[in-house]
């Protein structure tokens, strides 16, 4: 089944990463939606936790951020020479908005002398349909009465040199940059979450989606077409499954799922059903939270359920890129099974030399899907699917 929502243009055009995790230095181009495909260890999911990563320093002090991955030193690439290596990242944008034709963001991170962070460079960088520019940098200053030095006409808030800038600026130029990186949502739906259902709050669904329950009952107050529509698809994903609802137990809100029986209908809670259906409810109800988060990252939304359903997830993707731009990580010849993927779609991950690399696929592989003679998956399975050579 396919949903009615078409495919978005990419937003987030280019990424560049330096020393963070497995990566060295990489260049990454995306596409909406874009597949990550490699095996196990090569470093998919280290480039989603960037993604993450940057989301949540837009919200939360640097330190904090650090801290829930382990500190600076733990996220550091093990690779970097330097006693104080510095973490970077590039980020080049297109069409944010109708007043933002171009932008690019640039941060670069080290700890200081005395093992605290230190922002070395901040920068973000606009471009008007009509070819204005305005740009803020802030930059390291050896001069410890300023602490760092501003260059461009935007507001310059005080700061302290572990603090960001950008979600501090009061210039609206630089606002679509951060709404953009601040509404990046990654998830990691695990099973076990949406049974166990501690009581969550949030208004966005967590990573692990255990407040979905919770999401959801919004999404049906909101949206009842919505809710209609998230029904039908798990029904289709889950033959049996009639429709999802939410009800009080005490002070719990709990999932409930309405199937067809022999003799009837019978409820089941969350406790009662596989860990593909609650996978497969919680991929859903991601892609139709609203507002839709702007770039939607999907840790293998293949892994528990049934190879039959996986076409439907797929399709309830590829419908929500025309709404977020879509990232998803996959080694499943199942996933990339579908007729729609193109070579424009696939970025094959490796580890080479001690770090993660990302490339496009080799001009012999695109001629053979170009033509039609195979499908990505089919190449995967046959250990075909090859990456275009660095350069």
């Amino acid at each position: 089944m396919e949903t009615s929502r078409g495919r978005g243009q990419a937003k987030l055009h280019y990424l560049h990463i330096l020393n963070y995790r497995s990566f060295r230095h990489e260049a990454v181009e995306l596409d909406n939606p874009t597949f990550l495909v490699g095996q196990n260890g090569s470093g998919k999911s280290n480039l989603v936790d960037a993604i993450s990563f940057l989301s949540e320093a837009m919200e939360s002090p640097l330190a904090a951020v650090f801290k829930r991955r382990g500190g600076f030193e733990n996220v550091a690439h093990r690779g970097a020479k330097s006693r104080r290596p510095r973490i970077a990242f590039s980020l080049f944008f297109h069409d944010l908005d109708s007043c933002v034709a171009r932008a690019s963001y640039d941060l670069d991170l080290r700890t200081d002398r005395d093992h605290g962070l230190e922002v070395v460079l901040e920068r973000c960088r606009v471009k008007a349909p009509d070819g204005t520019s305005t740009i803020f940098e802030r930059e390291a200053s050896t001069d410890s009465d300023r602490g760092f030095a501003w260059k461009g006409s935007a507001d310059r808030p005080k700061l302290a040199p572990s603090t960001l800038a950008l979600p501090l600026i009061g210039d609206s130029c630089f606002e679509p940059v951060f709404n953009f990186l601040s509404n990046m949502q990654v998830y990691r739906i695990d099973p076990l979450a949406l049974r166990t259902n501690r009581e969550q709050y949030g208004r966005e669904l967590y990573e692990d989606g255990s407040n979905t329950a919770r999401v959801l009952r919004r999404i049906k107050r909101n949206s009842p077409d919505d809710w209609e529509d998230i029904c039908q698809l798990l029904s289709v994903a889950v033959p049996g499954i009639v429709k999802v609802e939410t009800r009080k137990h005490h002070r719990e809100l709990r999932l409930q799922f309405l199937q067809r029986m022999p003799d009837g209908r019978a409820r089941f809670d969350a406790s009662e059903v596989s860990e593909g259906t609650l996978r497969a409810l919680g991929l859903i109800v991601a892609t139709y939270q609203r507002p839709a988060p702007s770039l939607l990252a999907i840790e293998e939304p293949e892994a528990s359920i049934h190879p039959g359903a996986v076409g439907v997830i797929l399709d309830v993707l590829r419908g929500a890129a025309k709404s977020s731009q879509v990232l998803v990580t996959s080694h499943s010849p199942e996933v990339l099974d579908a007729k729609w993927i193109e070579d424009r779609h696939l970025r094959l991950v490796s580890w080479h030399e001690g770090a993660t690399r990302i490339g496009k696929m080799a001009p012999s592989v695109e001629r053979a899907m170009s033509e039609q003679r195979l499908g990505a998956g089919e190449l995967l399975r046959s250990n075909a699917l090859d990456a275009a050579e660095h350069t």
